[in-house]
Protein backbone atom coordinates (compact mmCIF):
# COMPACT_ATOMS: atom_id res chain seq x y z
CA UNK A 1 0.00 0.00 0.00
CA UNK A 2 3.34 2.46 0.78
CA UNK A 3 4.16 2.20 -3.11
CA UNK A 4 1.18 3.53 -4.17
CA UNK A 5 0.90 6.19 -1.57
CA UNK A 6 -2.12 4.66 0.16
CA UNK A 7 -2.97 3.93 3.82
CA UNK A 8 -4.79 -0.03 3.44
CA UNK A 9 -4.12 -2.87 1.38
CA UNK A 10 -5.49 -6.36 0.35
CA UNK A 11 -4.00 -9.29 -0.79
CA UNK A 12 -5.57 -11.93 -2.64
CA UNK A 13 -5.05 -15.52 -4.76
CA UNK A 14 -5.47 -13.71 -8.24
CA UNK A 15 -5.79 -10.64 -9.97
CA UNK A 16 -9.17 -11.79 -10.71
CA UNK A 17 -10.05 -12.54 -7.09
CA UNK A 18 -9.41 -8.74 -6.53
CA UNK A 19 -11.51 -7.52 -9.06
CA UNK A 20 -14.73 -9.99 -7.98
CA UNK A 21 -13.97 -8.47 -4.23
CA UNK A 22 -14.63 -4.65 -5.71
CA UNK A 23 -17.46 -5.98 -8.05
CA UNK A 24 -19.06 -7.05 -4.89
CA UNK A 25 -19.68 -3.36 -4.12
CA UNK A 26 -22.07 -3.44 -6.14
CA UNK A 27 -25.45 -4.60 -6.38
CA UNK A 28 -28.28 -5.72 -8.70
CA UNK A 29 -29.21 -2.39 -10.61
CA UNK A 30 -26.18 -0.15 -10.31
CA UNK A 31 -24.19 0.97 -13.13
CA UNK A 32 -20.50 0.70 -14.03
CA UNK A 33 -18.80 2.68 -16.69
CA UNK A 34 -15.82 0.64 -17.69
CA UNK A 35 -12.79 0.95 -20.31
CA UNK A 36 -13.58 -1.04 -23.53
CA UNK A 37 -9.87 -2.18 -23.82
CA UNK A 38 -9.43 -4.40 -21.09
CA UNK A 39 -7.89 -7.52 -19.65
CA UNK A 40 -10.13 -10.31 -21.31
CA UNK A 41 -10.53 -12.25 -18.07
CA UNK A 42 -11.60 -8.95 -16.24
CA UNK A 43 -14.00 -8.34 -19.59
CA UNK A 44 -15.43 -11.83 -19.18
CA UNK A 45 -16.08 -11.89 -15.49
CA UNK A 46 -17.77 -8.32 -15.65
CA UNK A 47 -19.88 -9.39 -18.80
CA UNK A 48 -20.45 -13.53 -17.94
CA UNK A 49 -20.88 -13.40 -14.12
CA UNK A 50 -21.83 -9.72 -12.60
CA UNK A 51 -23.84 -9.00 -15.81
CA UNK A 52 -26.32 -11.55 -15.61
CA UNK A 53 -26.38 -10.99 -11.61
CA UNK A 54 -28.27 -7.65 -12.45
CA UNK A 55 -25.42 -5.20 -12.91
CA UNK A 56 -24.98 -3.16 -15.78
CA UNK A 57 -21.97 -2.58 -17.55
CA UNK A 58 -21.34 0.27 -20.05
CA UNK A 59 -18.02 -0.03 -22.08
CA UNK A 60 -16.32 3.03 -23.84
CA UNK A 61 -13.30 4.85 -24.91
CA UNK A 62 -11.74 6.08 -21.77
CA UNK A 63 -9.50 8.27 -23.93
CA UNK A 64 -12.21 10.59 -24.25
CA UNK A 65 -13.37 12.04 -20.89
CA UNK A 66 -16.78 13.18 -22.77
CA UNK A 67 -17.30 9.73 -23.38
CA UNK A 68 -17.31 8.81 -19.82
CA UNK A 69 -19.37 11.27 -18.98
CA UNK A 70 -21.82 10.91 -21.36
CA UNK A 71 -22.09 7.09 -20.11
CA UNK A 72 -23.06 8.09 -16.88
CA UNK A 73 -26.32 7.55 -15.42
CA UNK A 74 -28.64 7.77 -12.41
CA UNK A 75 -27.91 4.10 -11.21
CA UNK A 76 -24.26 4.55 -12.00
CA UNK A 77 -21.64 3.75 -9.11
CA UNK A 78 -18.60 2.82 -10.36
CA UNK A 79 -16.00 4.24 -13.61
CA UNK A 80 -13.26 1.59 -14.06
CA UNK A 81 -10.43 1.31 -16.03
CA UNK A 82 -7.02 0.61 -17.12
CA UNK A 83 -4.18 2.80 -18.37
CA UNK A 84 -2.37 1.52 -19.87
CA UNK A 85 -4.63 -0.71 -21.54
CA UNK A 86 -4.20 -4.30 -22.68
CA UNK A 87 -2.76 -4.48 -25.42
CA UNK A 88 -3.72 -1.28 -27.32
CA UNK A 89 -1.47 0.82 -25.17
CA UNK A 90 -4.31 3.43 -24.95
CA UNK A 91 -4.01 5.77 -21.44
CA UNK A 92 -6.91 7.03 -19.66
CA UNK A 93 -5.99 11.16 -17.92
CA UNK A 94 -6.08 9.75 -14.96
CA UNK A 95 -6.50 13.30 -13.29
CA UNK A 96 -9.06 14.49 -15.61
CA UNK A 97 -11.06 11.31 -14.98
CA UNK A 98 -10.37 11.66 -11.36
CA UNK A 99 -12.36 15.38 -11.05
CA UNK A 100 -15.08 13.50 -12.79
CA UNK A 101 -16.06 11.02 -10.52
CA UNK A 102 -15.06 12.98 -7.60
CA UNK A 103 -17.45 15.69 -8.55
CA UNK A 104 -20.50 13.06 -8.84
CA UNK A 105 -19.30 10.99 -5.89
CA UNK A 106 -18.45 7.82 -7.83
CA UNK A 107 -15.87 5.24 -7.23
CA UNK A 108 -12.83 5.33 -9.74
CA UNK A 109 -11.07 2.03 -9.90
CA UNK A 110 -7.85 1.87 -11.15
CA UNK A 111 -5.50 -1.33 -12.75
CA UNK A 112 -2.15 -0.23 -12.62
CA UNK A 113 -0.61 -3.61 -13.01
CA UNK A 114 1.29 -2.66 -15.91
CA UNK A 115 2.28 0.64 -14.70
CA UNK A 116 3.32 -0.25 -11.07
CA UNK A 117 3.57 1.96 -8.32
CA UNK A 118 7.15 2.43 -9.78
CA UNK A 119 6.15 4.66 -12.76
CA UNK A 120 2.51 5.60 -11.88
CA UNK A 121 0.28 6.69 -8.55
CA UNK A 122 -3.22 6.83 -9.67
CA UNK A 123 -4.43 7.76 -5.90
CA UNK A 124 -2.43 10.85 -6.44
CA UNK A 125 -4.80 11.95 -9.29
CA UNK A 126 -8.06 10.95 -7.57
CA UNK A 127 -8.73 7.25 -7.80
CA UNK A 128 -10.37 5.37 -5.25
CA UNK A 129 -9.14 1.87 -5.62
CA UNK A 130 -6.01 0.70 -7.38
CA UNK A 131 -5.70 -2.67 -8.67
CA UNK A 132 -3.04 -5.43 -9.19
CA UNK A 133 -2.48 -8.24 -10.67
CA UNK A 134 1.00 -9.21 -8.47
CA UNK A 135 1.32 -12.32 -10.84
CA UNK A 136 2.79 -9.49 -13.37
CA UNK A 137 5.54 -6.64 -12.83
CA UNK A 138 4.94 -6.82 -8.61
CA UNK A 139 6.08 -10.01 -8.63
CA UNK A 140 8.24 -10.42 -11.60
CA UNK A 141 9.90 -13.96 -11.37
CA UNK A 142 6.53 -15.58 -12.81
CA UNK A 143 6.12 -18.01 -10.24
CA UNK A 144 3.46 -17.11 -8.06
CA UNK A 145 -0.21 -15.70 -8.83
CA UNK A 146 -1.88 -13.10 -7.03
CA UNK A 147 -3.42 -9.59 -6.64
CA UNK A 148 -4.03 -6.08 -4.62
CA UNK A 149 -6.18 -3.34 -3.63
CA UNK A 150 -4.77 -0.28 -2.58
CA UNK A 151 -6.91 2.51 -1.11
CA UNK A 152 -6.85 5.16 1.06
CA UNK A 153 -10.61 5.71 2.47
CA UNK A 154 -11.08 4.09 5.89
CA UNK A 155 -14.37 3.27 4.76
CA UNK A 156 -13.58 1.41 1.47
CA UNK A 157 -11.21 -0.64 3.54
CA UNK A 158 -13.93 -1.65 6.08
CA UNK A 159 -15.74 -3.24 3.21
CA UNK A 160 -13.19 -4.54 0.77
CA UNK A 161 -11.61 -6.39 4.33
CA UNK A 162 -15.19 -7.51 5.48
CA UNK A 163 -15.55 -9.08 1.64
CA UNK A 164 -12.31 -10.59 1.56
CA UNK A 165 -12.68 -12.33 4.61
CA UNK A 166 -16.30 -13.77 4.12
CA UNK A 167 -15.59 -14.86 0.34
CA UNK A 168 -12.27 -15.83 1.21
CA UNK A 169 -10.42 -14.73 -1.48
CA UNK A 170 -7.21 -14.89 0.30
CA UNK A 171 -3.76 -15.80 -1.20
CA UNK A 172 -1.00 -18.67 0.47
CA UNK A 173 1.79 -17.30 2.41
CA UNK A 174 4.08 -19.06 0.24
CA UNK A 175 2.75 -16.76 -2.56
CA UNK A 176 2.59 -13.58 -0.62
CA UNK A 177 6.29 -14.69 0.70
CA UNK A 178 7.23 -14.66 -3.42
CA UNK A 179 5.70 -11.67 -4.25
CA UNK A 180 7.88 -9.81 -0.73
CA UNK A 181 10.80 -10.99 -2.64
CA UNK A 182 10.00 -9.85 -5.79
CA UNK A 183 9.20 -6.60 -4.76
CA UNK A 184 12.90 -6.16 -3.29
CA UNK A 185 14.01 -5.73 -6.85
CA UNK A 186 11.35 -3.78 -8.28
CA UNK A 187 13.07 -0.67 -9.15
CA UNK A 188 15.96 -2.56 -10.68
CA UNK A 189 13.97 -4.76 -12.50
CA UNK A 190 11.21 -1.60 -13.83
CA UNK A 191 14.38 0.16 -14.98
CA UNK A 192 15.93 -2.77 -17.39
CA UNK A 193 12.09 -3.20 -18.76
CA UNK A 194 11.74 0.61 -19.63
CA UNK A 195 15.05 0.88 -21.21
CA UNK A 196 14.60 -2.13 -23.64
CA UNK A 197 10.91 -1.45 -24.17
CA UNK A 198 11.89 2.24 -25.46
CA UNK A 199 14.77 1.23 -27.36
CA UNK A 200 12.91 -1.86 -29.03
CA UNK A 201 9.68 0.18 -29.81
CA UNK A 202 11.92 2.83 -31.54
CA UNK A 203 13.65 0.00 -33.42
CA UNK A 204 10.22 -1.44 -34.85
CA UNK A 205 8.88 1.82 -35.39
CA UNK A 206 11.73 2.49 -38.18
CA UNK A 207 10.73 -1.10 -39.84
CA UNK A 208 9.14 -1.31 -42.75
CA UNK A 209 7.25 -4.33 -42.36
CA UNK A 210 5.35 -3.37 -38.87
CA UNK A 211 2.38 -1.60 -39.50
CA UNK A 212 2.23 0.30 -36.26
CA UNK A 213 3.60 0.36 -32.92
CA UNK A 214 2.29 0.96 -29.70
CA UNK A 215 3.93 2.10 -27.16
CA UNK A 216 3.43 5.50 -24.90
CA UNK A 217 6.89 6.16 -24.87
CA UNK A 218 7.34 7.29 -28.43
CA UNK A 219 7.00 10.96 -29.61
CA UNK A 220 4.75 9.26 -32.14
CA UNK A 221 1.89 7.68 -29.45
CA UNK A 222 -1.17 9.91 -29.81
CA UNK A 223 -0.87 10.35 -26.21
CA UNK A 224 2.52 10.57 -25.26
CA UNK A 225 2.35 13.80 -23.78
CA UNK A 226 -0.03 12.14 -21.35
CA UNK A 227 2.32 9.65 -20.61
CA UNK A 228 4.60 12.29 -19.73
CA UNK A 229 2.48 14.32 -17.42
CA UNK A 230 1.23 11.35 -15.26
CA UNK A 231 3.73 8.59 -16.01
CA UNK A 232 7.31 9.02 -14.72
CA UNK A 233 8.47 5.70 -17.25
CA UNK A 234 6.69 3.77 -19.91
CA UNK A 235 7.62 0.05 -19.69
CA UNK A 236 8.34 -2.87 -21.34
CA UNK A 237 4.95 -3.44 -22.90
CA UNK A 238 4.70 -3.05 -26.65
CA UNK A 239 1.83 -4.06 -29.17
CA UNK A 240 2.98 -4.14 -32.86
CA UNK A 241 0.35 -5.08 -35.74
CA UNK A 242 2.08 -6.79 -38.98
CA UNK A 243 -0.67 -6.06 -41.12
CA UNK A 244 -1.13 -9.57 -41.95
CA UNK A 245 -2.53 -12.53 -39.16
CA UNK A 246 -0.56 -15.53 -40.82
CA UNK A 247 2.84 -13.43 -40.72
CA UNK A 248 1.80 -12.65 -37.17
CA UNK A 249 0.93 -16.67 -36.11
CA UNK A 250 4.47 -17.23 -37.82
CA UNK A 251 5.98 -14.61 -35.90
CA UNK A 252 5.30 -15.13 -32.79
CA UNK A 253 5.98 -19.18 -32.94
CA UNK A 254 9.58 -18.14 -34.49
CA UNK A 255 11.51 -15.99 -31.60
CA UNK A 256 13.67 -18.15 -29.45
CA UNK A 257 14.51 -15.79 -26.16
CA UNK A 258 10.88 -13.99 -26.46
CA UNK A 259 8.53 -17.27 -25.15
CA UNK A 260 5.20 -17.89 -26.55
CA UNK A 261 2.88 -17.26 -23.20
CA UNK A 262 0.16 -15.62 -22.36
CA UNK A 263 1.39 -13.86 -18.97
CA UNK A 264 3.48 -10.64 -18.67
CA UNK A 265 6.09 -8.60 -16.38
CA UNK A 266 8.78 -11.31 -15.33
CA UNK A 267 12.63 -11.19 -15.97
CA UNK A 268 11.80 -13.20 -19.10
CA UNK A 269 10.51 -12.07 -22.38
CA UNK A 270 7.46 -13.06 -23.54
CA UNK A 271 5.29 -12.51 -26.78
CA UNK A 272 1.90 -13.07 -27.37
CA UNK A 273 -1.02 -13.28 -29.76
CA UNK A 274 -3.79 -11.45 -28.35
CA UNK A 275 -6.76 -12.46 -30.65
CA UNK A 276 -6.17 -16.37 -30.02
CA UNK A 277 -4.66 -15.76 -26.25
CA UNK A 278 -5.56 -13.21 -24.32
CA UNK A 279 -8.15 -11.70 -25.57
CA UNK A 280 -10.20 -14.90 -27.16
CA UNK A 281 -13.08 -14.09 -24.60
CA UNK A 282 -13.64 -10.31 -25.99
CA UNK A 283 -16.60 -10.50 -28.40
CA UNK A 284 -15.28 -9.75 -32.10
CA UNK A 285 -16.88 -6.79 -32.50
CA UNK A 286 -15.38 -5.13 -29.64
CA UNK A 287 -12.09 -6.16 -30.61
CA UNK A 288 -12.57 -5.18 -33.97
CA UNK A 289 -14.07 -1.58 -32.94
CA UNK A 290 -10.85 -1.05 -30.53
CA UNK A 291 -8.80 -2.22 -33.35
CA UNK A 292 -7.10 -5.42 -32.17
CA UNK A 293 -6.90 -7.28 -35.28
CA UNK A 294 -5.43 -10.88 -35.76
CA UNK A 295 -2.22 -9.39 -36.88
CA UNK A 296 -1.57 -7.67 -33.56
CA UNK A 297 0.96 -8.95 -31.54
CA UNK A 298 1.92 -8.12 -27.95
CA UNK A 299 5.66 -8.66 -26.22
CA UNK A 300 6.83 -8.56 -22.72
CA UNK A 301 10.35 -7.42 -22.69
CA UNK A 302 11.95 -8.56 -19.94
CA UNK A 303 15.08 -8.08 -18.05
CA UNK A 304 17.30 -9.77 -20.68
CA UNK A 305 19.87 -8.02 -22.89
CA UNK A 306 18.18 -5.43 -25.21
CA UNK A 307 20.61 -5.90 -28.22
CA UNK A 308 19.73 -10.02 -27.86
CA UNK A 309 16.06 -9.51 -27.60
CA UNK A 310 16.08 -6.92 -30.84
CA UNK A 311 18.04 -9.58 -32.26
CA UNK A 312 15.58 -12.38 -31.54
CA UNK A 313 12.96 -10.12 -32.70
CA UNK A 314 15.19 -9.45 -36.11
CA UNK A 315 15.34 -13.88 -36.87
CA UNK A 316 11.60 -13.69 -35.89
CA UNK A 317 11.17 -11.43 -39.01
CA UNK A 318 13.29 -12.82 -41.09
CA UNK A 319 12.00 -16.42 -40.24
CA UNK A 320 8.25 -15.15 -40.53
CA UNK A 321 8.49 -13.23 -43.92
Amino acid sequence: ASLENGTHGFAFGSGLAALDTVLKLLKSGDHVVSGDNLYGGTQRLMERIYAPLGVKFTFVDMRDVGAVERALTPATRMVYCETPTNPMMNLVDLGATGDLTQAHGYLLVVDNTFATPYFQRPLEYGADIVLHSTTKYLNGHSDMVGGLLITSRDDLAERLGFIQNAAGGVPGPMDCWLALRGLKTLPLRMRQHDTSGRRIAEWLRQRGDVTRVYYPGLPSHPQHELACRQMSGFGGMISLDLGDPARARRFVESTRIFALAESLGGVESLIGHPVTMTHAAVPVAMREAMGLTESLVRLSCGVEDTEDLIADLDRAFAASG
